[in-house]
This record gives structure tokens, C-alpha cells and sequence, in this order.
């Protein structure tokens, strides 16, 4: 056996043996039994809300356990493999990739195991605003957005655009999207922050370098669950016409809601639905999602004080720069990760970025 294919095969077996016992196997299975059972019953779905969340439970169970029996069954196969390859270089190439695969599938479950955050599992909302510099940072808006979306469908989420201001010549001056998957809000909170672009100006008939900001918020859509107290009297609402894509009904109705917590000074605003009534009510969800948000930061600001000159979010605090010119890099200012792939980075590739966030956080909270 090579010293290469031995080397995996025991990554393997750590990854699987750390993933069977953080699913505590015994007690996953048995509830994996209970929620398949109870999804049986003919009044399991007389409470949709409730049948909803134990389904969701229930599917995570199951992804955790056939991934630790996937990789269990790739090292028990190994040998025999090894043994019918008997010097076949290309049988022995495939087994290695295969392999690769499976550590690699590996190491992202471990990751994914480390979103134990209270909301972490839930679904998010995203909003990008331009900073100042006119089209130049609205254009970086658009491109930001457009990278979260490819990003999201690269792993099978759905994206809902709520909200958009789009620019006066180009790009967007702010979009509110919700994001709807499994963690989306353990993976992308670590976006929050300040994202810098350098390039030469598409709009710049001297062909000059700019650069440009933009600032990502991240907050997790909240169920019943989780209670969020808001005095009606501390909100303001205001109304106002919809602007951009969306047929005549957006031109003609003063459908669109804003809404003000006078308190924090939290603005969200809501047009993506026919009615205002559907606006106000998304636009409720969504303040209860951002006064929710501002909690955990104030938790994790006593939690880790000494950190919180790096996490702070505003214009001078990027965590992340893109360079297009002279030279091509994307880089995490917080964990050091680098690539020269900006094209791919731009289309949704920063996985790279987020797992080494995450991986950073851990280690942190664990300092501190």
C-alpha cells in the first residue's frame, strides 16, 4: 500500500471516528428511528410549522449518518482494492482519487460539525450596501451580490431578493436577500464586514485604478422559538413606492415597507411582496432577525473583547480585499487565506474563505 493512500486512509478513519462521535451515534440513530416513525403518522402534518422542523432535523440526522457509513465503507474497501489493482497504476490513480474525494467530503462534515452556534443551522438574511464612490461602489455592490447568489446555488440554497435600490447609472446602492439552506447562517456570518475592491474603472475613460467598498451585514431568519421582544411604539413605519424589475405593480402601488428601530437605529425595508401587508409582515420578520443579531454580537463581544478590534465593521475595517490590477488577489485579512483565482472567487468559490473563518473562530472561542 502507497505511503500516499495509507496517509488518506487514516485521515479518513480520524474524520470518521471524530464525526460518529460528535453525532453521538447511538442516541442519532435512535432519534433518526423516532422522527421516522413519527413522520408516519397520518396527523403528523396537522402542525406544518412543527412537522416542518422535525423533518429538518430528521434529514440532518440522516445526511450525518450515511456520510460516516460512506466513509467507513471507503476504508473497509480500500484493501481489497489495493489487492485487485495488483500494480495497476490507473486502478491504484482512481482508488487515490476516490480517496481524496472522501477526505475531502471528510473535512468539510468536520467543519460543518463545528456550526453549533445557536442559529447557526437557520436560514439568513444578507444585505450589501455600497459605500461611497457613487457607481464605482454600487457596480462592487452588484458584483457582490451576484457572487453570494452563484455562491448559494453552488450548494443547492435558494435565494430570495427582498429588497433593492438600484444605482443611478449602474450596479445597486443596497440589496436584501434571504437565503434559504441548511447552515446558511453558520457559513456566512463570518462575511460581516467590509469588502474592498481594486480594479481599473470600467467607467473611468482614462482608465484609472479605484477603489471601492462595500459593506455585507448577516443576520439569521428566526423562528417562534426564539423570542425577540420589540415595543410596537420604538418602530417607525414608513411606505413608499418600489422601485426596479417587477411589472406595473411596483410602479403604481405605494406597496414597499420600511421600518425604523428608533432605539438601535435599525433599518429594514421589504418590497418583494404584491401587497403591503406581505411587505410589512417580511419586514417584521426581518427587524426581529436584526435586533436578534445585535444580541449575539453583543454576546460575543464580551466573550472575546480582545478580538473585537478585527471584527469591527466599517469603511477602514475591510476583512476582505480583491485585487484586479496590477496583479490578481483575493485575501482575507483576518485569516490570511489567499488566492490568485479571483475569477472564481467572483463566482461564488469562497468556500475557502468561509472554512477558514470558521476553523479561526473555533480556535478562538477555545483561547478564550
Amino acid at each position: 500500500m502507497s505511503a500516499e493512500i495509507r496517509s488518506l486512509i487514516d485521515q479518513i478513519r480520524q474524520s470518521a471516528t471524530l464525526l460518529r462521535r460528535r453525532l453521538d451515534w447511538d442516541t442519532a440513530t435512535k432519534r433518526l428511528d423516532e422522527l421516522t416513525a413519527l413522520s408516519e403518522r397520518p396527523d403528523f402534518w396537522d402542525d406544518p410549522q412543527e412537522a416542518q422542523a422535525m423533518m429538518r432535523e430528521r434529514q440532518k440526522l440522516a445526511d450525518g449518518i450515511a456520510l460516516v457509513q460512506t466513509l467507513e465503507k471507503d476504508i473497509a474497501d480500500a484493501p481489497e482494492l489495493m489487492e485487485l489493482a495488483e500494480g495497476d497504476t490507473g486502478m491504484l490513480a482512481d482508488l487515490e482519487s476516490t480517496l481524496r474525494r472522501s477526505a475531502a467530503r471528510a473535512a468539510e462534515a468536520e467543519l460543518a460539525a463545528l456550526l453549533s452556534g445557536e442559529a447557526d443551522g437557520n436560514d439568513c438574511y444578507l444585505q450589501i450596501n455600497a459605500g461611497e464612490g457613487g457607481t464605482e461602489s454600487q457596480d462592487w455592490a452588484s458584483i457582490l451580490r451576484r457572487m453570494y447568489v452563484r455562491w448559494a446555488e453552488k450548494r443547492g440554497y435558494t435565494v430570495e431578493l427582498l429588497d433593492e435600490r438600484e444605482g443611478e447609472e449602474a450596479g445597486i446602492k443596497s440589496a436584501t436577500l434571504q437565503i434559504k439552506g441548511e447552515n446558511a447562517y453558520g457559513w456566512l456570518k463570518s462575511e460581516q464586514g467590509v469588502h474592498r475592491l481594486v480594479r481599473i474603472s470600467p467607467f473611468d475613460s482614462s482608465a484609472r485604478r479605484h477603489t471601492s467598498f462595500s459593506s455585507v451585514a448577516v443576520s439569521p431568519v428566526i423562528d417562534d422559538k426564539i423570542d425577540v421582544e420589540i415595543n410596537p411604539s420604538d418602530v417607525r413605519t414608513d411606505t413608499y413606492r418600489a422601485s426596479g424589475a417587477g411589472g406595473q405593480h411596483v410602479n403604481r402601488t405605494d406597496s414597499a415597507v420600511r421600518l425604523t428601530h428608533i432605539p438601535t437605529n435599525t433599518v429594514v425595508q421589504c418590497q418583494s411582496g404584491r401587497s403591503q401587508h406581505q411587505n410589512r409582515d417580511e419586514a417584521w420578520r426581518m427587524l426581529r432577525s436584526k435586533l436578534y443579531e445585535l444580541e449575539l454580537q453583543k454576546r460575543k463581544a464580551v466573550a472575546d473583547a480582545q478580538y473585537a478590534d478585527k471584527s469591527a465593521i466599517g469603511f477602514g475595517h475591510q476583512i476582505r480585499s480583491y485585487v484586479l490590477q496590477p496583479y490578481q488577489m483575493v485575501k482575507d485579512l483576518r485569516t490570511e487565506v489567499e488566492t490568485s483565482d479571483t475569477s472564481g472567487v467572483l463566482d461564488g468559490d469562497i468556500d475557502r474563505f468561509l472554512s477558514a473563518a470558521l476553523a479561526a473562530s473555533v480556535n478562538k472561542d477555545q483561547d478564550a
